[in-house]
């Protein structure tokens, strides 16, 4: 197997792994209290880091695999329909309901992740290489 394909088969196997940990968070019907009293600052942070690690891994992913035009577009779509179908999910896990606020932290969570990488790319692609721009 060649370097790429491993590389492709590794983008993939990690968004897997990260969206089966959201799943797996998901069917759970109660989470542990971290932030002692303040369950919306919990659920809130949870969505958006959840959400922002999926958008990412699933850029990453999206950008090694041949012939995928505007992988970051992609990765948002891809990211908000896993988190519209883990709403559904949690409709039958019990304590658990489906709720649009927690799709919408998702979305949050997505287009920061992506916009936060997109910018960094596009910084690093505007830096003088130095060699192959030596200073003079």
């Amino acid at each position: 197997m060649t370097h790429h394909r491993l590389s492709l088969l590794a983008a993939w196997l990690a968004v897997a792994a990260w969206a089966a940990l959201i799943f797996t968070l998901s069917a759970q019907s109660t989470l542990p209290d971290l932030t002692h009293g303040l369950p919306d600052l919990q659920d809130i942070a949870g969505h958006l880091t959840a959400y922002a690690g999926l958008a990412s891994w699933l850029a990453l992913a999206l950008r090694r695999t041949p012939g995928v035009r505007r992988p970051w577009l992609w990765a948002f779509v891809l990211a908000v329909l896993y988190g519209l179908s883990d709403e559904f999910h949690q409709s039958f896990v019990p304590n658990r309901h489906p709720d649009l606020f927690d799709v919408a932290t998702d979305m949050v969570g997505a287009a920061l992740a992506l916009w936060f990488w997109r910018r960094r790319l596009r910084a690093g692609a505007a830096q003088p290489n130095v060699m192959t721009h030596p200073a003079e």
